[in-house]
């Protein structure tokens, strides 16, 4: 799967004729899928198409898109929805000053006024609102809040919004929704969606509990295969991702290195996509609970059975009874451990991957039995030779907001790798030009510029709404490469028209 796409621009100011106009095309374009098309997102002034390359060309996907732009009939808006507010933010009484209005002006000015959900993203069921009285608008806060708490309204330049779930957040905090916007246990799992009108009702209440964490892998599986004894330092179930679900704030999630996934689950005879784990760094220990066949395809640890090594990248048999667990190597980060028949798992919106910002399923914990789709034998000893990792330059190809500036800055010098997770490695080296920009889709390996100059290079887990610059996107087939790295490690990027 190579995952590239392309926006589609409505206006170049927040405009409700033109947003309401996307949001019809949006419409459309579900109700009339295009197979290789993997995803559809809004943003306030741009539509965002994503596509799998190996299986749809992008003429294709224009040709989808301008013919279902060119028969719209009329722009249908979404339903209209009154959310009940408690008034007792942080920053009302700041705002209040910095606006030269008294609270209950504040107050009265945010509620009276009705609202358009341009886009949801950044956390699932996160709605963008707008726009903002006048008197109201302030910029974002210089620095970010590491901890929001969940259900709180907030206010940001022409936006306000609701914080669905505790992260991290630069908005000023006005008060507190008293019902959940997203709850993954509950029909529909999100409350709010692009289109819909929105307005605040002041009240009083009790603050809605967090939504609860949705588990995917089933407490009694049909055909238990291996118990964890010790989980290693992040045990995640993946398959290919979740598509068609970025408009709702989704996270796509998905193996960092679909190319390796896909090859584990081959050599022991599965589909591409099958569910399997995702091991980072520390591998777990796991016990077998019935004959299997099992194979380890990664980097960052080797696989060991009654403590004897296993070569990486072969298929080997499991007896019941046996220990499988994993021994640190010197290079790369991450691998996979795929059974033969697929491990057992629920799906949401389609996928069984875990969405840490999303409460969809978790890391391994000590008792976890995991148990296979089905039973079926596959061949031990079957494999390749996995080549070693080298350093490399990456390749970066013209992102949205792309500057000769910034490709320059980005190709100056050498980047060390601050840290990183599924979300984005973020990268300490030459200021890049960047900065702020009205919200939109975020492609998968942008670089990402902040207001400090350093850049993020976005990974699966990533907000699907943001406001930072992008002047450029790592080349496709060098992201994997990118996931391997660990902290301290360097980084060189090249224009990719160089290689």
């Amino acid at each position: 799967m190579t995952l590239t796409g392309f926006y589609l621009p409505f206006s170049e100011q927040l405009d409700l004729e033109a947003n309401a106009r996307m949001l019809a095309l949006v419409r459309a374009l579900l109700a009339d899928p295009l197979p290789g098309v993997t995803d559809v997102v809004p943003g306030y002034v741009k539509l965002y198409l994503e596509y799998d390359a190996d299986r749809v060309s992008r003429a294709r996907v224009e040709r989808w898109v301008h013919r279902h732009l060119d028969t719209l009939i009329g722009t249908p808006t979404g339903k209209e929805v009154e959310i009940p507010v408690r008034y007792d933010g942080p920053d009302l009484a700041w705002v209040a000053e910095q606006t030269g209005l008294s609270v209950k002006e504040v107050v009265r000015l945010h509620s009276q006024t009705p609202y358009r959900v341009f886009a949801t993203g950044f956390t699932p069921g996160f709605p963008f609102l707008g726009p903002l009285p006048e008197r109201l608008r302030l910029p974002r806060r210089g620095t970010p809040r590491a901890l929001v708490p969940a259900h709180a309204v907030a206010i940001a330049g022409n936006q306000s919004g609701i914080y669905p779930l505790p992260s991290p957040g630069g908005w000023h905090l006005i008060g507190t929704a008293l019902t959940q916007v997203y709850n993954p246990h509950r029909a529909p799992v999100f409350l709010l969606e692009a289109g819909d009108r929105v307005r605040f009702v002041p009240s009083e209440g009790p603050t809605p509990a967090v939504p609860a964490l949705k588990p995917l892998l089933p407490e009694a599986p049909r055909y238990p295969a291996l118990r964890v004894e010790e989980p290693g330092l992040l045990d995640l179930v993946m398959d290919s991702g979740r598509r068609m679900a970025g408009r709702l704030g989704l996270a796509a999630s998905g193996a960092l290195d679909g190319r390796l996934a896909g090859l584990a689950n081959r050599l022991v005879g599965n589909p591409p996509d099958a569910p399997l784990l995702e091991l980072t760094l520390k591998g777990p220990v796991l016990s077998a609970l019935r004959p299997l066949v099992a194979v380890f395809v990664g980097y960052g640890m080797r696989p060991l059975v009654g403590g004897a090594p296993v070569e990486v990248a072969q298929t080997f048999a499991l007896r019941t009874g046996d220990k499988l667990h994993f021994a640190a190597a010197p290079d790369g980060a991450r691998g996979y451990l795929a059974l033969a028949g697929g491990l057992e798992s629920d799906r949401f919106y389609g996928s069984a991957s875990t969405d840490f910002r999303g409460l969809i399923g978790r890391p391994l914990q000590a008792g976890d039995v995991l148990g296979v789709a089905e039973v079926r034998g596959a061949r031990a000893g079957f494999g390749l030779t996995m080549p070693p990792l080298v350093q490399r330059r990456v390749r970066l190809l013209p992102g949205p907001q792309y500057s000769p500036e910034a490709m320059r800055a980005l190709c100056a010098g050498t980047y060390e790798l601050a840290s990183g997770d599924r979300m984005g490695l973020r990268l300490l080296g030459p200021e890049v030009p960047g900065g702020e920009l009205i919200s939109e889709a975020t492609p998968l390996g942008a670089v990402q510029i902040t207001t400090e100059g350093q850049p993020i290079v976005l990974l699966n887990d990533r907000g699907r709404i943001g406001g930072y610059a992008k002047p450029a996107l790592v080349h496709p087939a060098d992201l994997p490469w990118l996931a391997q790295l660990r902290p301290g490690q360097t980084v060189r990027f090249v224009p990719a028209a160089l290689e």
